[in-house]
Protein backbone atom coordinates (compact mmCIF):
# COMPACT_ATOMS: atom_id res chain seq x y z
CA UNK A 1 0.00 0.00 0.00
CA UNK A 2 1.36 3.28 -1.01
CA UNK A 3 1.54 6.11 1.78
CA UNK A 4 1.45 9.56 2.26
CA UNK A 5 5.20 9.78 4.29
CA UNK A 6 7.01 12.64 6.20
CA UNK A 7 9.84 12.66 7.04
CA UNK A 8 11.30 15.31 9.90
CA UNK A 9 15.00 16.21 9.24
CA UNK A 10 17.39 15.62 6.45
CA UNK A 11 20.12 14.43 8.64
CA UNK A 12 21.85 11.25 7.41
CA UNK A 13 18.73 8.79 9.02
CA UNK A 14 16.29 10.87 7.39
CA UNK A 15 17.99 10.68 3.90
CA UNK A 16 18.25 7.09 4.04
CA UNK A 17 14.89 6.89 4.99
CA UNK A 18 13.19 9.01 2.44
CA UNK A 19 15.64 7.28 -0.18
CA UNK A 20 14.15 3.65 1.29
CA UNK A 21 10.90 4.57 1.57
CA UNK A 22 10.22 6.59 -1.75
CA UNK A 23 12.21 3.47 -3.79
CA UNK A 24 8.85 1.08 -2.32
CA UNK A 25 6.73 3.17 -4.25
CA UNK A 26 5.42 5.71 -1.00
CA UNK A 27 5.32 9.86 -1.70
CA UNK A 28 8.04 11.03 0.55
CA UNK A 29 8.34 14.62 1.76
CA UNK A 30 11.24 15.83 4.02
CA UNK A 31 10.92 18.57 6.28
CA UNK A 32 14.31 20.36 7.39
CA UNK A 33 14.71 23.97 9.56
CA UNK A 34 17.84 24.44 7.77
CA UNK A 35 18.22 25.16 4.27
CA UNK A 36 20.09 22.30 3.15
CA UNK A 37 20.63 18.92 4.58
CA UNK A 38 22.86 16.81 6.25
CA UNK A 39 21.96 17.82 9.66
CA UNK A 40 25.41 17.34 11.82
CA UNK A 41 26.87 16.73 8.41
CA UNK A 42 26.21 19.99 6.76
CA UNK A 43 28.79 22.04 5.27
CA UNK A 44 29.34 25.93 4.84
CA UNK A 45 31.78 27.55 2.68
CA UNK A 46 33.28 31.20 3.70
CA UNK A 47 33.48 34.33 1.93
CA UNK A 48 36.70 34.15 1.49
CA UNK A 49 37.14 30.52 0.30
CA UNK A 50 37.31 28.16 3.00
CA UNK A 51 34.87 25.21 2.62
CA UNK A 52 34.20 23.34 6.40
CA UNK A 53 32.59 20.26 6.69
CA UNK A 54 30.54 20.97 10.35
CA UNK A 55 30.20 17.56 11.64
CA UNK A 56 31.96 13.91 10.19
CA UNK A 57 35.19 13.50 8.96
CA UNK A 58 36.14 9.81 9.47
CA UNK A 59 34.95 7.72 6.45
CA UNK A 60 35.38 4.44 7.97
CA UNK A 61 33.19 1.26 7.46
CA UNK A 62 33.37 2.31 3.29
CA UNK A 63 31.38 -1.13 2.59
CA UNK A 64 27.94 -0.29 4.95
CA UNK A 65 28.15 3.09 2.83
CA UNK A 66 28.43 1.48 -0.24
CA UNK A 67 26.02 -0.73 0.66
CA UNK A 68 23.08 1.91 0.29
CA UNK A 69 24.42 2.69 -3.14
CA UNK A 70 24.72 -0.47 -4.28
CA UNK A 71 20.27 -0.85 -2.81
CA UNK A 72 20.02 2.04 -5.14
CA UNK A 73 21.74 0.49 -8.83
CA UNK A 74 24.79 2.75 -7.65
CA UNK A 75 28.48 3.15 -6.70
CA UNK A 76 29.97 6.47 -4.44
CA UNK A 77 32.27 6.97 -6.93
CA UNK A 78 29.39 7.44 -9.41
CA UNK A 79 29.02 10.56 -7.24
CA UNK A 80 32.44 11.57 -5.32
CA UNK A 81 35.86 10.20 -5.57
CA UNK A 82 37.35 8.63 -2.70
CA UNK A 83 41.30 8.84 -1.51
CA UNK A 84 42.57 6.05 0.96
CA UNK A 85 44.38 8.25 3.53
CA UNK A 86 47.87 7.35 4.16
CA UNK A 87 48.84 7.72 6.79
CA UNK A 88 45.28 6.98 8.06
CA UNK A 89 46.02 9.34 11.22
CA UNK A 90 48.74 10.64 13.65
CA UNK A 91 48.88 9.81 17.16
CA UNK A 92 50.51 12.81 19.11
CA UNK A 93 52.40 11.30 22.51
CA UNK A 94 54.16 12.92 25.42
CA UNK A 95 57.27 11.57 24.31
CA UNK A 96 56.76 10.23 20.64
CA UNK A 97 54.25 10.15 17.51
CA UNK A 98 52.46 7.38 15.97
CA UNK A 99 51.35 6.86 12.40
CA UNK A 100 49.26 4.48 11.49
CA UNK A 101 50.05 3.25 7.63
CA UNK A 102 47.46 3.00 4.98
CA UNK A 103 48.34 -0.92 4.55
CA UNK A 104 47.98 -3.44 7.22
CA UNK A 105 51.03 -5.29 6.95
CA UNK A 106 53.20 -2.10 7.35
CA UNK A 107 51.17 -1.69 10.63
CA UNK A 108 51.76 -5.43 11.47
CA UNK A 109 55.80 -4.05 11.40
CA UNK A 110 54.87 -1.18 13.90
CA UNK A 111 53.37 -2.85 16.29
CA UNK A 112 56.54 -5.48 15.98
CA UNK A 113 58.79 -2.70 16.43
CA UNK A 114 56.68 -0.85 19.64
CA UNK A 115 56.50 -4.54 21.57
CA UNK A 116 58.22 -8.22 20.18
CA UNK A 117 55.21 -10.05 19.28
CA UNK A 118 52.61 -8.31 19.27
CA UNK A 119 52.50 -8.16 14.96
CA UNK A 120 50.91 -11.76 15.72
CA UNK A 121 49.05 -10.73 18.47
CA UNK A 122 47.21 -7.75 16.28
CA UNK A 123 46.76 -10.80 13.71
CA UNK A 124 44.98 -12.52 16.20
CA UNK A 125 43.23 -9.08 17.50
CA UNK A 126 41.92 -8.30 13.86
CA UNK A 127 40.63 -12.14 13.36
CA UNK A 128 38.12 -11.73 15.88
CA UNK A 129 37.38 -8.14 15.29
CA UNK A 130 36.31 -9.08 11.48
CA UNK A 131 34.42 -11.85 13.05
CA UNK A 132 32.15 -9.44 15.30
CA UNK A 133 32.38 -6.87 12.26
CA UNK A 134 30.86 -9.66 10.10
CA UNK A 135 28.10 -10.46 12.38
CA UNK A 136 27.96 -7.34 13.86
CA UNK A 137 27.19 -4.99 11.06
CA UNK A 138 25.15 -7.83 8.79
CA UNK A 139 23.72 -9.48 11.38
CA UNK A 140 23.17 -7.44 14.55
CA UNK A 141 22.77 -3.83 13.79
CA UNK A 142 19.47 -4.84 11.34
CA UNK A 143 17.33 -5.71 13.68
CA UNK A 144 14.30 -3.24 14.27
CA UNK A 145 14.76 -4.39 18.03
CA UNK A 146 11.20 -4.72 19.13
CA UNK A 147 12.39 -7.56 21.60
CA UNK A 148 15.03 -10.18 22.23
CA UNK A 149 13.09 -13.06 20.14
CA UNK A 150 14.86 -11.28 16.89
CA UNK A 151 18.27 -12.51 18.32
CA UNK A 152 16.85 -16.08 18.57
CA UNK A 153 18.51 -17.63 15.90
CA UNK A 154 20.58 -20.10 15.70
CA UNK A 155 23.95 -18.22 13.84
CA UNK A 156 23.38 -15.70 16.41
CA UNK A 157 23.81 -18.17 19.05
CA UNK A 158 26.53 -19.78 18.10
CA UNK A 159 28.10 -16.56 17.38
CA UNK A 160 27.51 -15.17 20.92
CA UNK A 161 30.51 -16.18 23.13
CA UNK A 162 32.72 -15.08 20.35
CA UNK A 163 31.25 -11.82 20.12
CA UNK A 164 32.39 -10.88 23.76
CA UNK A 165 29.22 -8.96 25.09
CA UNK A 166 30.38 -9.51 28.88
CA UNK A 167 34.30 -8.05 28.75
CA UNK A 168 35.04 -4.77 28.55
CA UNK A 169 36.89 -3.21 25.88
CA UNK A 170 39.58 -2.33 27.98
CA UNK A 171 40.40 -5.67 29.35
CA UNK A 172 40.20 -6.96 26.31
CA UNK A 173 42.74 -4.85 24.32
CA UNK A 174 45.16 -5.24 27.43
CA UNK A 175 45.02 -9.17 26.67
CA UNK A 176 46.86 -8.62 23.11
CA UNK A 177 48.85 -5.70 23.96
CA UNK A 178 51.08 -4.12 26.90
CA UNK A 179 52.63 -1.25 25.24
CA UNK A 180 50.63 1.90 26.33
CA UNK A 181 50.30 3.12 23.18
CA UNK A 182 49.14 0.49 21.29
CA UNK A 183 46.67 0.28 23.96
CA UNK A 184 45.62 3.94 23.12
CA UNK A 185 45.75 3.60 19.79
CA UNK A 186 43.24 0.16 20.17
CA UNK A 187 41.06 2.07 22.80
CA UNK A 188 40.87 5.14 20.35
CA UNK A 189 37.67 4.37 18.12
CA UNK A 190 35.38 3.77 21.23
CA UNK A 191 35.49 6.81 22.90
CA UNK A 192 32.80 8.17 20.85
CA UNK A 193 30.82 5.28 21.31
CA UNK A 194 29.90 7.00 24.51
CA UNK A 195 31.81 5.66 27.67
CA UNK A 196 35.23 4.75 29.03
CA UNK A 197 36.51 1.44 27.32
CA UNK A 198 36.08 0.44 30.61
CA UNK A 199 32.25 0.48 30.45
CA UNK A 200 32.26 -0.50 26.00
CA UNK A 201 31.59 -4.17 25.50
CA UNK A 202 34.53 -5.92 23.57
CA UNK A 203 32.02 -6.40 20.77
CA UNK A 204 33.16 -3.12 19.55
CA UNK A 205 36.44 -3.89 18.77
CA UNK A 206 34.10 -4.85 15.59
CA UNK A 207 35.38 -0.90 14.94
CA UNK A 208 39.15 -1.14 15.11
CA UNK A 209 38.60 -3.62 11.86
CA UNK A 210 36.13 -1.39 10.57
CA UNK A 211 39.03 1.62 10.54
CA UNK A 212 42.25 0.10 10.43
CA UNK A 213 41.73 -2.72 8.29
CA UNK A 214 39.48 -1.37 5.94
CA UNK A 215 41.27 1.49 5.77
CA UNK A 216 40.14 5.37 6.56
CA UNK A 217 39.18 7.44 3.46
CA UNK A 218 38.34 11.06 2.19
CA UNK A 219 35.65 12.04 -0.40
CA UNK A 220 37.19 15.02 -2.32
CA UNK A 221 35.29 17.53 -1.88
CA UNK A 222 34.39 16.89 1.96
CA UNK A 223 32.35 14.66 3.95
CA UNK A 224 29.10 16.38 2.34
CA UNK A 225 30.22 14.80 -0.64
CA UNK A 226 28.00 11.95 0.81
CA UNK A 227 24.84 13.95 1.90
CA UNK A 228 24.91 15.26 -1.67
CA UNK A 229 24.55 11.88 -3.12
CA UNK A 230 22.22 10.70 -0.71
CA UNK A 231 20.05 14.00 -1.29
CA UNK A 232 20.36 13.47 -4.96
CA UNK A 233 19.42 9.66 -5.10
CA UNK A 234 16.24 10.97 -3.01
CA UNK A 235 15.34 12.85 -5.31
CA UNK A 236 15.54 10.67 -8.27
CA UNK A 237 13.43 8.26 -6.16
CA UNK A 238 10.64 10.94 -5.75
CA UNK A 239 11.12 12.26 -2.61
CA UNK A 240 9.98 16.01 -2.36
CA UNK A 241 12.51 18.25 0.51
CA UNK A 242 11.06 21.27 2.09
CA UNK A 243 14.24 23.05 3.52
CA UNK A 244 13.54 26.15 5.89
CA UNK A 245 10.88 23.74 7.18
CA UNK A 246 10.29 23.80 11.34
CA UNK A 247 7.77 21.59 13.09
CA UNK A 248 6.04 23.49 14.98
CA UNK A 249 3.72 20.04 16.34
CA UNK A 250 2.74 16.42 15.52
CA UNK A 251 -0.56 16.00 14.74
CA UNK A 252 -2.60 13.37 16.91
CA UNK A 253 -5.92 11.72 16.81
CA UNK A 254 -6.78 8.46 19.12
CA UNK A 255 -3.90 5.78 17.95
CA UNK A 256 -2.32 7.49 14.58
CA UNK A 257 0.14 10.22 14.10
CA UNK A 258 -2.36 12.27 11.53
CA UNK A 259 0.22 14.78 10.11
CA UNK A 260 2.08 17.73 11.56
CA UNK A 261 2.01 21.65 11.71
CA UNK A 262 4.99 23.67 9.93
CA UNK A 263 5.77 26.97 9.57
CA UNK A 264 2.20 27.54 11.03
CA UNK A 265 0.75 25.34 8.46
CA UNK A 266 -1.23 22.43 9.32
CA UNK A 267 -0.45 18.44 7.13
CA UNK A 268 -1.64 15.53 6.95
CA UNK A 269 0.07 12.35 6.40
CA UNK A 270 -0.78 8.62 6.72
CA UNK A 271 2.92 8.08 8.95
CA UNK A 272 5.65 9.97 10.18
CA UNK A 273 8.99 9.18 10.57
CA UNK A 274 11.19 11.42 12.98
CA UNK A 275 15.38 11.86 12.00
CA UNK A 276 15.43 14.58 14.40
CA UNK A 277 16.47 14.46 18.10
CA UNK A 278 14.36 11.91 19.56
CA UNK A 279 13.92 13.62 23.15
CA UNK A 280 12.65 17.04 20.98
CA UNK A 281 10.66 14.90 18.85
CA UNK A 282 8.28 13.72 21.27
CA UNK A 283 8.59 17.07 22.60
CA UNK A 284 6.07 17.84 19.56
CA UNK A 285 3.68 15.32 20.60
CA UNK A 286 0.75 15.59 23.75
CA UNK A 287 2.47 13.98 26.91
CA UNK A 288 0.13 10.85 26.62
CA UNK A 289 1.66 10.12 23.58
CA UNK A 290 5.29 10.34 24.91
CA UNK A 291 7.32 7.19 24.72
CA UNK A 292 9.61 8.46 27.21
CA UNK A 293 9.26 10.57 30.69
CA UNK A 294 12.11 13.55 31.32
CA UNK A 295 13.26 10.93 34.35
CA UNK A 296 14.09 8.23 31.87
CA UNK A 297 16.16 10.68 29.71
CA UNK A 298 18.13 12.03 32.63
CA UNK A 299 18.81 8.34 33.28
CA UNK A 300 20.57 7.53 30.01
CA UNK A 301 24.20 7.58 29.52
CA UNK A 302 24.80 9.92 26.25
CA UNK A 303 27.60 10.17 24.38
CA UNK A 304 29.69 13.41 24.19
CA UNK A 305 28.97 16.78 23.28
CA UNK A 306 32.20 18.86 21.71
CA UNK A 307 33.81 22.38 21.08
CA UNK A 308 34.57 22.77 17.92
CA UNK A 309 36.99 24.81 16.18
CA UNK A 310 36.74 25.93 12.10
CA UNK A 311 40.20 27.83 11.51
CA UNK A 312 41.68 29.10 8.53
CA UNK A 313 45.01 29.99 7.89
CA UNK A 314 47.07 32.14 5.89
CA UNK A 315 49.89 29.38 5.32
CA UNK A 316 50.45 25.71 5.10
CA UNK A 317 51.09 24.26 8.30
CA UNK A 318 54.04 21.70 8.64
CA UNK A 319 54.13 18.28 10.23
CA UNK A 320 50.04 18.37 10.23
CA UNK A 321 48.39 15.43 8.67
CA UNK A 322 44.48 15.14 7.44
CA UNK A 323 44.37 13.36 11.44
CA UNK A 324 45.93 13.84 14.55
CA UNK A 325 45.12 13.38 17.44
CA UNK A 326 46.85 15.02 20.49
CA UNK A 327 46.81 12.77 23.10
CA UNK A 328 49.96 13.73 25.62
CA UNK A 329 47.45 14.26 28.48
CA UNK A 330 46.21 11.75 30.62
CA UNK A 331 43.18 9.67 28.14
CA UNK A 332 40.96 8.56 31.30
CA UNK A 333 41.18 11.96 33.58
CA UNK A 334 39.78 13.25 29.96
CA UNK A 335 37.15 10.45 29.76
CA UNK A 336 36.31 11.15 33.62
CA UNK A 337 35.63 14.61 33.06
CA UNK A 338 32.60 13.32 30.45
CA UNK A 339 31.35 10.46 32.21
CA UNK A 340 31.63 10.57 35.45
CA UNK A 341 32.73 14.30 37.19
CA UNK A 342 30.56 15.86 33.97
CA UNK A 343 32.58 18.95 33.65
CA UNK A 344 35.07 21.11 31.54
CA UNK A 345 38.40 18.33 31.55
CA UNK A 346 41.91 20.19 33.14
CA UNK A 347 43.91 18.50 31.08
CA UNK A 348 41.96 17.76 27.69
CA UNK A 349 42.79 15.67 24.24
CA UNK A 350 41.58 16.53 21.60
CA UNK A 351 41.88 15.87 17.31
CA UNK A 352 42.71 18.06 14.49
CA UNK A 353 41.52 17.39 10.84
CA UNK A 354 43.00 19.01 8.14
CA UNK A 355 41.47 18.48 4.92
CA UNK A 356 43.32 20.89 2.93
CA UNK A 357 46.44 18.49 3.71
CA UNK A 358 44.22 16.16 0.97
CA UNK A 359 42.27 18.09 -0.86
CA UNK A 360 43.34 21.62 -2.50
CA UNK A 361 39.37 22.71 -3.18
CA UNK A 362 38.75 23.46 0.60
CA UNK A 363 41.17 26.21 1.24
CA UNK A 364 42.67 29.19 -0.50
CA UNK A 365 45.45 28.27 -2.51
CA UNK A 366 48.83 28.33 -0.05
CA UNK A 367 46.53 27.92 3.34
CA UNK A 368 45.27 25.51 5.71
CA UNK A 369 41.90 24.56 6.61
CA UNK A 370 41.81 23.25 10.00
CA UNK A 371 39.32 22.28 12.66
CA UNK A 372 39.90 21.32 16.37
CA UNK A 373 37.37 19.36 17.66
CA UNK A 374 37.61 18.28 22.00
CA UNK A 375 35.14 16.01 23.58
CA UNK A 376 33.10 17.28 26.76
CA UNK A 377 30.04 16.81 28.98
CA UNK A 378 26.83 17.18 27.58
CA UNK A 379 24.44 19.87 29.71
CA UNK A 380 27.75 21.69 31.06
CA UNK A 381 27.96 25.20 31.31
CA UNK A 382 29.28 27.01 27.84
CA UNK A 383 30.36 30.51 27.02
CA UNK A 384 33.03 32.22 24.56
CA UNK A 385 35.52 32.77 27.88
CA UNK A 386 35.38 28.80 28.59
CA UNK A 387 35.52 28.38 24.55
CA UNK A 388 38.50 30.73 24.24
CA UNK A 389 40.21 29.23 27.35
CA UNK A 390 40.63 26.04 25.42
CA UNK A 391 40.91 27.10 22.10
CA UNK A 392 44.56 28.82 23.47
CA UNK A 393 45.69 25.68 25.24
CA UNK A 394 44.82 23.49 22.07
CA UNK A 395 46.21 26.50 19.49
CA UNK A 396 49.42 26.10 22.09
CA UNK A 397 49.98 22.54 21.13
CA UNK A 398 49.08 23.06 17.54
CA UNK A 399 52.34 25.28 17.73
CA UNK A 400 54.42 22.47 19.64
CA UNK A 401 53.61 20.32 16.99
CA UNK A 402 54.22 21.84 13.95
CA UNK A 403 57.25 23.79 14.94
CA UNK A 404 55.17 27.48 13.94
CA UNK A 405 54.81 30.22 16.43
CA UNK A 406 52.46 32.87 16.55
CA UNK A 407 49.75 30.59 14.77
CA UNK A 408 46.82 33.14 16.28
CA UNK A 409 48.48 36.11 13.88
CA UNK A 410 48.23 33.52 10.96
CA UNK A 411 44.23 32.63 11.21
CA UNK A 412 41.86 34.62 8.93
CA UNK A 413 39.05 32.51 9.55
CA UNK A 414 37.59 31.18 13.01
CA UNK A 415 34.35 29.94 14.05
CA UNK A 416 33.75 28.18 17.35
CA UNK A 417 30.81 25.68 18.05
CA UNK A 418 29.98 23.86 21.06
CA UNK A 419 27.45 22.89 23.12
CA UNK A 420 24.54 25.92 22.90
CA UNK A 421 24.96 25.49 19.09
CA UNK A 422 23.87 21.87 19.33
CA UNK A 423 20.87 22.77 21.09
CA UNK A 424 20.07 25.15 18.63
CA UNK A 425 20.58 23.85 15.36
CA UNK A 426 19.48 20.74 16.54
CA UNK A 427 17.72 20.48 19.29
CA UNK A 428 20.11 18.04 20.73
CA UNK A 429 19.48 16.86 23.81
CA UNK A 430 21.98 18.94 26.68
CA UNK A 431 23.76 19.69 23.01
CA UNK A 432 24.62 15.96 22.67
CA UNK A 433 27.28 15.40 19.16
CA UNK A 434 27.24 11.63 19.14
CA UNK A 435 23.71 10.66 20.34
CA UNK A 436 23.38 7.65 22.95
CA UNK A 437 26.20 5.85 24.36
CA UNK A 438 26.41 2.19 23.28
CA UNK A 439 27.27 0.58 26.67
CA UNK A 440 25.82 -2.97 27.15
CA UNK A 441 22.76 -1.60 29.29
CA UNK A 442 21.77 0.18 26.31
CA UNK A 443 22.19 -1.76 23.16
CA UNK A 444 20.01 -3.23 20.89
CA UNK A 445 16.34 -3.66 22.89
CA UNK A 446 17.89 -1.76 25.67
CA UNK A 447 17.80 1.97 23.34
CA UNK A 448 14.81 3.71 22.70
CA UNK A 449 12.26 1.80 20.51
CA UNK A 450 12.19 2.98 17.04
CA UNK A 451 8.20 3.05 16.67
CA UNK A 452 5.82 5.36 19.22
CA UNK A 453 3.99 2.60 21.82
CA UNK A 454 1.03 5.19 21.65
CA UNK A 455 1.04 5.96 17.34
CA UNK A 456 1.10 2.86 15.44
CA UNK A 457 2.36 5.33 12.31
CA UNK A 458 5.07 7.33 14.23
CA UNK A 459 8.87 5.97 14.07
CA UNK A 460 12.14 7.43 15.15
CA UNK A 461 15.34 6.81 13.29
CA UNK A 462 19.25 8.59 14.27
CA UNK A 463 21.57 8.25 16.44
CA UNK A 464 19.34 8.22 19.92
CA UNK A 465 17.40 4.94 18.58
CA UNK A 466 19.31 1.51 16.95
CA UNK A 467 21.75 0.88 15.67
CA UNK A 468 23.66 3.60 17.37
CA UNK A 469 25.87 6.59 16.88
CA UNK A 470 27.86 7.22 13.31
CA UNK A 471 27.68 7.39 9.93
CA UNK A 472 26.93 3.95 8.79
CA UNK A 473 24.81 2.86 11.91
CA UNK A 474 22.49 5.72 10.83
CA UNK A 475 21.92 5.15 7.27
CA UNK A 476 21.08 1.86 8.65
CA UNK A 477 18.85 3.23 11.14
CA UNK A 478 16.81 4.98 8.02
CA UNK A 479 16.86 1.60 6.21
CA UNK A 480 14.98 -0.48 9.05
CA UNK A 481 12.73 2.35 9.71
CA UNK A 482 12.03 2.74 6.08
CA UNK A 483 11.26 -1.21 6.05
CA UNK A 484 9.01 -1.14 8.87
CA UNK A 485 6.83 1.76 7.22
CA UNK A 486 6.72 -0.09 4.15
CA UNK A 487 5.28 -2.90 5.79
CA UNK A 488 2.38 -1.06 7.67
CA UNK A 489 -0.86 -2.45 6.13
CA UNK A 490 -3.50 -1.07 5.10
CA UNK A 491 -5.98 -2.75 7.43
CA UNK A 492 -4.09 -1.25 10.47
CA UNK A 493 -4.87 2.38 9.26
CA UNK A 494 -8.70 1.33 8.88
CA UNK A 495 -8.66 -0.59 12.27
CA UNK A 496 -7.30 2.53 13.84
CA UNK A 497 -9.77 4.79 12.33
Amino acid sequence: MSKKIAIIGAGISGLSAAAYAAKHGNEVHVFEKHAQPGGRARQFTTENGYTFDMGPSWYWMPDIIENFFRDFNHKPEDFYKLISLNPQFQIVFSDSKLSVPENYQELKKLFEQMEKGSGEKLDAFMRSARYKYDVGMRDFVNKPCHNWSEFLSPKIAKSALKLDLLTNFRKYVGRYFKHPHLRALMEFPVIFLGASPKNIPALYSLMNYGGYALGTWYPVGGFYQLILAMEKIAVDNGVHFHFNHNIDEIISENDLATGIKTNGKEMSFDCIIASSDYHHTESLLNTNKKNYTEKYWESKTFAPSCLIYYLGFKERLPNLQHHTLFFENDMDAHIDSIYTDKKWPEKPLFYTCCPSRTDDGVAPEGHENVFLLMPLAIGIEDNEAIREQYFTQMITRLEHHTGTSNLVDKIDYKRSYCIKDFITDYNAYKGNAYGLANTLKQTAVLKPSIKNKQLQNLFYTGQLTVPGPGVPPSIISGRIVANEVNNLKKFQYEKAI
